[in-house]
């Protein structure tokens, strides 16, 4: 297993569409393991393969307190099941120290495959149901600063400019 590196906004690769996942192979397992070598590191509780410069759709998520129910989701769709909104604080490893208020869905429906290439279909909401639409946007290029104001999100992308010029 190996520690990857997370992309930061506002670098361009995190804009890049993900392509779907041909064949379920050991290759694909090994990029799993490193998400989740990767995100407990972090730490976080979910990662995009996008975000460590894979682009292939590929999430990894676990949102125990003691990394105990780690979930994979590879090809993931989700479709809204109400019209209720929820707003929750959203923070990104790729947007680090950033945590801002965002409206998603409260419930929805995930059809992806597992680990295993097996496919599974799963109700979610509340955290689970945010995560999943999170990491979701980042394999289709967005992130979570795109649903805010652009005063916002400018304003975050020249303090993470600046950190990124002082680590230079």
């Amino acid at each position: 297993m190996a520690i990857l590196n997370i992309l930061e906004f506002p670098d361009s690769r995190l804009r890049t569409i993900a392509k779907p996942v041909a064949v379920v192979d050991d290759k694909v397992r090994q990029l799993v393991d490193d998400m989740f070598e990767t995100m407990y590191e972090a730490p976080g509780i979910g990662l995009a393969a996008t975000q460590v410069n894979v682009h292939q759709r590929v999430v990894v998520m676990d949102l125990s307190e003691d990394r105990t129910e780690p979930l994979v989701f590879i090809n993931p769709e989700f479709e809204s099941l109400t019209q209720e909104m929820g707003q929750y604080q959203e923070g990104c490893l790729s947007v680090p120290d950033f945590y801002e208020n965002v409206d998603r869905p409260q419930h929805v429906k995930i059809k992806a495959l597992d680990r295993d290439g097996k496919p599974f279909e799963m109700i979610a909401e509340g955290l689970l149901a945010v995560c999943i639409q999170h990491e979701c946007d980042h394999l289709n290029g967005k992130l979570f600063v795109d649903y805010l104001s652009s005063l916002k999100r400018d304003r975050i992308k020249k303090k993470l400019e600046k950190k990124h010029r002082q680590q230079a």
